[in-house]
């Protein structure tokens, strides 16, 4: 078992982080008193990172994670401190602490994955459409947004877009309210989806012109058997046919329709 060694002047109760990190420096990983150098360095400086965290608060971050990320951000700065080549640790603490936060929403708030610049452009974005409409009264074009931010309006377009990729909605989250009841109705229920019958459009209007040329005996058979849906003997029975004579008379329509289309008879056609 390793026991810590003697603390030096430079690691007195009131040692400044300089002197501790210069202390730390001349100590192996895996010493005990390293730990315990380290340990000192978080709480000391433990408030301001949380200052930094907070900083950043409201902007659809939860605070225990910022904060968290605070800190991985201190831990890195006291790992690359460097007490050799002077300075103080406050002023390397700062930007490696800011940097971590920033750097946790450009890679785990957004929704998709878009290019950096876009990322960085979003606060400018956000703050240039609400000067705009302070100032206007009204929400800016693209092209007066391209012009205030001075950029390209097809780039300033394609900003605009990504941005509504920042944030995404649970498909269980409640959508608009439900008229049968006093609840909401889920974003998922409210999704459309692919309509089978749509496939059916070109196969209809195809057809429109070969039925319109056809008898109304002809349209009033096909009508009875494709959308009443009455079998061959109930359609004998109501037009005067024998059964034979109603199967003949639907093969030879659907062989005309078939080769005015040009398509293969329906599943619903006689055998």
């Amino acid at each position: 078992m390793t026991v810590p060694g003697p603390r030096t002047p430079e690691t007195a109760p009131d040692a400044s982080a300089e002197e501790l990190l210069s202390e730390l420096a001349r100590l192996s990983e895996d010493d005990p008193w390293a730990t315990e150098l380290r340990e000192r360095i978080v709480k000391l400086y433990e408030p301001l990172v949380g200052k930094i965290a907070r900083r950043y608060g409201g902007r659809g971050e939860p605070l225990d994670d910022l904060c968290q990320t605070a800190m991985v951000g201190l831990v890195k700065a006291i790992a690359g401190f460097d007490p050799d080549r002077g300075g103080s640790f406050v002023s390397y603490l700062l930007p490696t602490v800011t940097g971590e936060v920033k750097r946790h929403f450009r890679d785990h708030t957004w929704a998709l994955r878009v290019p950096r610049r876009h990322q960085e452009n979003r606060a400018r974005l956000r703050r240039s459409v609400g000067e705009f409409e302070q100032e206007h009264a009204r929400t800016p074009t693209i092209a007066e947004l391209a012009a205030r931010m001075d950029l390209s309006e097809a780039e300033t377009s394609e900003l605009v877009q990504v941005s509504g990729a920042y944030r995404s909605l649970s498909l269980d989250a409640p959508g608009s309210a439900d008229p049968q009841g006093d609840g909401h109705t889920p974003l998922e229920d409210q999704l459309g989806d692919e309509d089978d019958r749509l496939r059916l459009v070109i196969e209809r209007e195809s057809l429109r012109p070969a039925l319109a040329r056809l008898s109304e005996r002809e349209r009033d058979l096909l009508r009875l058997r494709f959308f009443d849906e009455r079998t061959q003997q109930e359609i004998a029975a109501r037009l005067g046919y024998s059964q034979m004579h109603v199967s003949r008379m639907l093969r030879a329509v659907l062989e005309r329709l078939r080769d005015e289309v040009g398509t293969e008879p329906s599943s619903g056609s006689p055998a």
